[in-house]
């Protein structure tokens, strides 16, 4: 039934409107019978409760907020590229969410904005969220998780560097990626691998970073400052940053931090004249789906997204609500994976 409201299932149960209020809610003296009466017709006639009406009951919160960057999501917004890091982190918390009758609400944080504290204590009044999901860089943000202890919101944090004991935390391994994708091109051949690092603000960039340099200084090379080129994890960063790198001593790879900036560099070169990956490997860090449909397909690190917002929520719901929330809880490392395109080959 298209549309059934509380006074259509209490209809069918034969019973009032109030016993069907307290099934849904799942408050106590109501007997295992009429339970079942309410929970059958309720079943029967698809019916689901409204934000608006369980918050008029005065029950508790089903909304979780996940808080994203809103800087460099509008900028994915505004290129038309899409935003592939927030598609699969909704998708990952929605199924979480679905199964725990709870709404994920997705709202855009600016990290630097001045009036940072005033906006956060506007958005938890507006929504009042039952718990807080954090991406980076929101994740490290002191003044951020600060508002949410204050409130005395459950928050859970993914990808976070800082303060790893803070709330629940879900991450995965980012420096061990990058070294795993730096070492993949020395065993190729490749000395000179020049580096498009992300933006400071992230912690997953100076982890990648040191990965990177780790790698180097096991195999024997030095990490040279003229290969390292700090971008912002955009696209039109990448071709920026291979430019740059082509117009001096020429690298024989390039391990972009993540998969917008590695398409860049793929568009750079061809643009140079630069054939990949005969005279240049190129490499990233996300496995998005342009990775497999780029030309060529793109050698990169499957990061775990979705499993990680999706282990964020699981660890959350519990959390919410209980005094003492984040005690005791550990940090969750979701596994990645180095997926070998044909992006990257023996160096020349």
């Amino acid at each position: 039934m298209a549309g059934a409201t509380i006074y259509d299932v209490a209809a069918r149960a034969g019973v009032s409107i109030k016993t069907v209020s307290r099934v849904v809610n799942r408050e106590a003296n109501v007997s295992r019978a009429m339970r079942e009466r309410v929970e059958e017709a309720v079943i029967a006639l698809g019916y689901r409760r409204s934000l608006s009406a369980r918050a008029l009951a005065g029950s508790n919160s089903t909304i979780i907020a996940a808080l994203v960057d809103a800087e460099l999501t509008i900028e994915h917004w505004k290129s038309g590229r899409g935003n592939d890091y927030l598609s699969r982190l909704e998708l990952g918390a929605l199924m979480e969410c679905r199964q725990a009758e709870y709404h994920l609400m997705v709202e855009l944080v600016d990290h630097g904005s001045a009036h940072l504290e005033r906006d956060m204590q506007a958005l938890l009044g507006s929504i009042r969220p039952a718990g807080v999901l954090l991406t980076p860089p929101n994740s490290d943000h002191a003044l951020v998780l600060d508002i949410l202890d204050a409130a005395g919101v459950a928050y859970a944090r993914i990808s976070p560097e800082k303060d790893l004991a803070r709330g629940v935390s879900v991450r995965m391994d980012e420096r061990q990626a990058a070294f795993d994708m730096t070492r993949h091109l020395i065993d190729l051949g490749h000395r000179r691998i020049a580096h498009i690092s992300g933006p400071a603000t992230y912690a997953a960039s100076s982890l990648r970073r040191e990965g990177y340099e780790q790698a180097l200084k096991q195999a024997g090379v030095a990490p040279s400052p003229s290969l390292i080129v700090e971008g912002d994890f955009t696209f039109a960063s990448g071709i920026a940053g291979i430019e740059r790198l082509l117009s001096g001593e020429r690298p024989t790879a390039v391990f972009a931090a993540n998969d917008d900036m590695a398409l860049g560099v793929l568009q750079g070169a061809a643009a140079a004249g630069v054939s990949v990956p005969l005279q240049l490997s190129v490499a990233g860090f996300d496995d998005t789906p342009s990775a497999l449909f780029s030309t060529p397909p793109l050698t990169t690190i499957r990061q775990p997204v979705a499993e990680m917002a999706a282990e964020a929520t699981r660890r959350l719901l519990p959390a919410m609500g209980q005094d003492n929330w984040a005690e005791a809880d550990p940090v969750v490392v979701v596994p990645y994976y180095l997926v070998v395109r044909g992006s990257t080959a023996v160096c020349p």
